[in-house]
């Protein structure tokens, strides 16, 4: 089946009317008549389970459970709004109480529409078949009106049917109040529950129910039944004016149809309608002017941008709506990048197979990243904006501005390599054999030698907190555990022996021998020892903070400060001199002064007890 209302809808027939008018008189068979317009909605509102669209899943349920005889006594059935639920509901009514066009029949999958039981559900006139809107009926009173109408028999059908629609509406009491009654309800009632928060829903109710969730119908089931219906309307409609109300429906049927409706009512008879008067009608930006926009914003041009921009607003657009273009159209760029395949999906349309997919093979995933962050704070800047233009056009202008500055990891390559662009990593080689006993990782590449004369070479590193360091920007997971994980055994460039913790990864090895070829173009051997080698860099880290915390919490002076302030405590001992793992910088090889040359004289600083001098001398001369 093929969507929320198929091409074969039951036209089922509408009650005659009889009896007297509302004032006595006959109602009279001639003469002219006003004929009340029914919106499309109503019109092609489905009458069977064929007619329901893209809830394959539930009429599946729905049917074999009407065959084998094991309907359940309460239904509870959740998706967004006009979905189906309470057609859904009305048609499990229908099939319930159904008898046949001979009188003869039983609850059936497939109603006959023209007993009488189906007729009067169908005109929501039947005494047996009680609808409540629990949005505005939400109390315990409401709740016992049906609790005791569930006490008798059904005056005319075969099952007395209870609907309540938006059920999440109802109050705990009312819940509660319920929950005897559904748990062990008459044999002769059924109850069908629709909600559009299924999460407000008590657990306790939702145990009770069969739950069937309507999802959401795809644009493409949308834009053919629409297709459908404008045919049997006899209007014209171009194809991208109905992928633009398919869109723009969100997955409802209903909304579809009623913008539908409204598209042919701006229409001139007998003229086609367009994507751009669809385009006016929702207050969207053209298509192609998105796009064009984009890559204007992309490129860096705020020129183009704002032009395009401008001449949007002339025709009527809203600025602030075509930053939410812009998001679509960011969010489908950064699926085809994700999922190239889409690029041949019928679910998008041609532009943004083409257009979209060159974007998607041009921009990077990190910029594409940025754009959705700065649209999506940009959306809210221009709901809360008193002049929604001037606040678009400044998120645009900054976007503008953004597409010129390089990504984080750029940044980080750049200035760890001297601007430099990094080579491409080699797969790591392990090697067997190694310090300690251990296994060992070479990463292939040429030798330490010939990197020193290489002009793309980086320094190599000094110690192992600059090999820890170099990972930070790169591989973060594996600068975690170089930090937290590993314990230095040897330095000795190019060999590095290590003793990994058991949380460290199998592979931790041969992946700091490729980053180090990859960023010093040298080749490196890590051996994997069993020695105890040294504390891990976060344990040193955090001896240093606690002997700067122990001394500064001995010095006179903040001694001082915390008796005189009772309740006061060191937060944190900041030196200026300590690296980013709070460590102080490597002792360097002292500098051996040349001959001839007298050693510099070093001040000694004064002790901790010694006292303040004043700016003068006692005898009133000032310091030189």
């Amino acid at each position: 089946m093929s969507g929320l209302f198929q091409d074969d809808e039951q036209k089922l027939p509408e009650p005659e009317p009889s009896g007297p008018g509302l004032f006595g008189d006959a109602l009279s068979e001639t003469g002219p008549t006003a004929t009340a317009y029914r919106v499309l909605a109503r019109k092609y509102r489905p009458a069977t389970f064929n007619d329901l669209i893209g809830q394959e899943a539930m009429v599946r349920t729905l049917r074999n459970a009407f065959a084998l005889g094991r309907v359940a006594h309460a239904f509870m059935l959740t998706g967004v709004r006009g979905v189906g639920k309470t057609t859904t509901a009305r048609i499990i009514a229908r099939a319930l109480n159904c008898t046949g066009p001979d009188g003869k029949g039983g609850p059936t999958a497939d109603p006959c529409g023209v007993c009488p039981d189906c007729v009067a559900i169908l005109a929501d006139r039947h005494p047996d078949v009680q609808e409540m809107d629990a949005a505005s009926r939400t109390g315990v009173d409401d709740v016992r009106e049906i609790i005791e109408a569930s006490r008798f028999r059904p005056m005319q059908a075969r099952v007395k049917i209870f609907i309540i629609d938006e059920v999440h509406m109802l109050s705990r009491n009312a819940f509660n109040a319920l929950l005897k009654t559904l748990e062990e309800p008459p044999p002769h009632v059924k109850f069908v529950f629709a909600t559009t928060e299924m999460r407000k829903v008590p657990i306790t109710v939702l145990s009770r129910c069969q739950r069937f969730d309507l999802r959401r119908i795809s644009v493409t089931e949308l834009a053919a039944h629409f297709s459908r219906i404008a045919e049997r309307e006899g209007v014209r409609i171009a194809p991208d004016a109905v992928m633009l109300i398919a869109r723009a429906a969100d997955g409802s049927a209903r909304d579809g149809l009623s913008l539908l409706d409204q598209a042919i009512a701006q229409s001139e008879s007998g003229a086609e309608i367009s994507a751009a008067s669809v385009a006016g009608m929702l207050g969207l930006a053209d298509r192609e002017a998105v796009f064009d926009l984009f890559e204007a914003l992309m490129a860096g041009k705020p020129a183009a941008a704002l032009a395009i921009t401008d001449h949007a607003h002339e025709h009527g657009a809203d600025l602030g709506v075509m930053l939410q273009d812009l998001l679509d159209l960011v969010h489908t760029v950064t699926r085809l990048k994700a999922v190239p395949a889409l690029r041949e999906s019928a679910d998008l349309p041609e532009a943004e197979r083409t257009r979209g997919g060159a974007l998607a093979e041009k921009l990077s995933m990190a910029t594409i990243g940025r754009a959705w962050q700065m649209l999506l704070k940009g959306v809210g800047e221009v709901e809360a904006a008193p002049d929604r233009r001037a606040s678009a056009e400044m998120v645009l202008i900054r976007l503008c501005y953004l597409a010129e500055v390089p990504p984080p990891g750029e940044l980080v390559r750049r200035l760890t390599e001297g601007g430099a662009p990094a080579p491409p990593a080699p797969a790591p080689v392990p090697s067997g054999g190694g310090g300690g006993g251990g296994a060992r990782a070479v990463a292939n590449g040429p030798a330490v030698q010939a990197a020193k004369e290489s002009p793309r070479q980086s320094p190599l590193p000094k110690n192992f907190r600059d090999v820890v360091a170099m990972a930070a920007g790169r591989e973060p997971m594996l600068h975690s555990h170089l930090l937290h994980s590993v314990h230095l055994v040897r330095f000795a460039p190019p060999v590095i022996e290590l003793r990994p913790q058991p949380d460290a990864p199998r592979d931790l090895a041969a992946r700091l021998a490729s980053l180090l070829q990859e960023v010093t173009d040298a080749r490196w051997t890590i051996a994997l020892s069993a020695a105890p080698g040294e504390p891990t860099l976060a344990q040193q880290g955090a001896a240093a903070d606690s002997e700067r915390r122990s001394n500064a919490a001995d010095h006179p002076l903040v001694r001082a400060v915390l008796a005189a302030f009772p309740g006061a405590r060191i937060e944190a001992v900041h030196d200026a001199r300590v690296d980013a793992y709070g460590l102080a910088p490597a002792a360097s090889p002292p500098e051996t002064p040349l001959a001839g040359e007298p050693e510099p004289d070093m001040p000694e600083l004064a002790p901790l007890e010694a006292e303040f001098a004043d700016d003068e001398s006692e005898n009133g001369d000032a310091f030189p």
